[in-house]
């Protein structure tokens, strides 16, 4: 079996992933209070309905919040070789993705507003099939990667 690839993505996706996961749970949330609300008003919708809803968001926000965040950037790794991608991923059921060189059709570099807060980009691999991505690269090691990636590309297929 292949050595587990050795670079990794930047610290600071914890605190990323954290603030998008904080962002989904308040929607959960109002929708809980919401059945809630309509438990007050219609008589026959339950307070249990709501209760549970509540407590089911509450325990989704605090895992999804405080434990996924950590487990998902010490899995996340990549490797960039002359040949081929190397991309790990996964919490509970570990991806390990080879894209070789001479698949990549184009190289894109990705940034919303939370990536940008942290002065951090998604680096997207597009082939004819699939996109793979290596999520919450620092910006410069993103477009290092992405202008890198490019070059070997280019040169496989000037190969063939």
């Amino acid at each position: 079996m292949r050595e587990q690839p050795t670079e990794r993505i930047a610290k600071d996706a914890i605190k990323a992933w954290q603030i998008t996961a904080h962002l989904t749970a308040i929607i959960f949330l109002i929708v809980s209070i919401a059945a809630f609300v309509a438990a007050y008003f219609f008589d026959f919708i339950s307070y249990w309905i709501g209760i549970i809803a509540i407590s089911i968001t509450i325990v989704e926000w605090i895992i999804t919040c405080f434990i996924v965040p950590k487990l998902r950037w010490r899995r996340w790794r990549y490797q960039i070789y002359d040949q081929e991608i190397y991309i790990q991923h996964g919490i509970i059921v570990v991806t390990r993705t080879v894209v070789p060189m001479i698949r990549v059709q184009h190289v894109d570099t990705e940034q919303g507003p939370i990536l940008k807060k942290y002065g951090l980009a998604t680096l997207q691999i597009s082939t004819a099939a699939t996109k793979h991505e290596i999520p919450a690269l620092l910006e410069e090691e993103a477009a290092d990667l992405r202008d890198q990636i490019s070059a070997l590309a280019r040169v496989e297929q000037d190969d063939v």
